[in-house]
């Protein structure tokens, strides 16, 4: 039988990413380490965003398939055996989720993991920021795509601009200190307010990440003409501050970092244009428990019906090194290759299988 020793062994391949991992980090066929869980713990929300869930109804997953706290806490556990330690909580929206400092606190105890990240539109964080941070929170990231009411209203479909704000504010009040602000830029909608989004991540002391608008999914009916490229925002900011200076990167983070003439730093997220695959040690656990070693993989794993069918976890563990070894995703870059780029998946087969939505698994 194969042993959990041999199963982590690195492969023969030099790694791709010189960033430090945990040594008993498994690596794929390329190299690359399990380092980083994006964790959905549920998959509704409360915006109707256009990039990213614009339908009105969505075939919500049943109550009893999401996993528990329990459930996820143990499955953290068998995931940083395989060295993970790095967890970001997302959505749908995390904060629907009731009890979500518990969960926090239950991996802030855990001594393997070393960040615990949380992803939000901001709409109920401002009531429960401190507790979050008190529970052991690190970073939190808030998506905020304009700074206008109405210009909000159009993207998400809801009327929660100033929500957001208050978010954002009390995060700001909180003293954190690892805050940023997500947006996703498409052209004629919110590429002019550039500048604006990065004067005002300045006020709240945040970090400001542009993200290009990336056709997963389907149902947002993308569109290559929408999607404003990273040259065109270094060029844009280039114009407008005087320069944009890359930074050295450090770890295996998707944003590239720029800084500007005044040391202000910027994140360009650029996975449409210039993909990151070669580094990405990323992987998703969905609500419902299944696995996804891409964001663009067209089929998961289950990770739940073993799990609750009595599988140890010497069993989960074997499994997903078993799979992570055999991984060879480039999904980016193999979209970018296409030769007729369009909409990643056609509404009839979404409906299908909800999963291949975005939102299910955690953008």
């Amino acid at each position: 039988m194969t042993t959990l020793a041999e199963l982590t062994a690195a492969p023969a391949t030099a790694p791709i990413d010189s960033s430090p991992a945990p040594s008993n980090a498994v690596r794929d066929r390329l190299g690359r380490p399990l380092k980083s869980l994006r964790v959905s713990v549920i998959d509704k929300c409360n915006l109707r965003c256009t990039y990213c869930m614009p339908e009105a109804e969505y075939n919500w997953l049943p109550k009893a398939d999401v996993l528990t706290f329990d459930e996820i806490s143990r499955l953290i556990d068998v995931f940083a055996g395989l060295g993970v330690d790095k967890v970001r909580l997302t959505g749908g929206e995390p904060l629907l989720r009731t009890g979500m400092a518990d969960l926090v606190r239950r991996i802030a105890a855990k001594p393997a993991i070393t960040d615990i990240a949380l992803t939000t539109n901001g709409v109920l964080l401002a009531p429960v920021v401190d507790e979050l941070l008190a529970a052991g929170l690190n970073r939190i990231t808030v998506s905020l795509d304009t700074l206008q009411p109405e210009r909000f209203r159009a993207i998400s479909q809801r009327d929660s601009h100033s929500a957001v704000l208050a978010g954002i504010y009390a995060t700001a009040a909180s003293g954190s200190s690892n805050f940023k602000l997500d947006t996703v830029l498409e052209r004629g909608v919110n590429d002019d307010e550039i500048v604006p989004l990065i004067e005002f991540a300045k006020t709240v002391g945040a970090e400001i990440r542009f993200i290009e608008y990336m056709d997963v999914g389907g149902a947002t009916k993308w569109d290559p003409n929408r999607v404003f490229s990273r040259r065109e925002i270094v060029e844009r900011v280039a114009a407008h501050y005087g320069g944009a200076v890359p930074m050295a990167a450090v770890d295996a983070a998707p944003a590239d970092r720029y800084q500007l003439p005044d040391g202000t730093t910027i994140g360009i997220i650029s996975s449409t244009t210039q993909p990151f695959c070669s580094t990405c040690d990323r992987s998703r656990l969905t609500a419902d428990g299944m696995w996804y070693r891409c964001l663009y993989a067209q089929k998961g794993v289950d990770l739940r019906g073993p799990m609750r069918g009595g599988d140890s976890d010497e069993l989960l563990t074997a499994q997903i090194a078993s799979l992570w070894l055999l991984r060879n995703d480039r999904g980016a870059e193999d979209r970018l290759a296409a030769t007729e780029r369009r909409a990643y998946l056609p509404l009839s087969t979404l409906k299908a299988d909800p999963h291949l939505e975005m939102h299910t698994r955690g953008g």
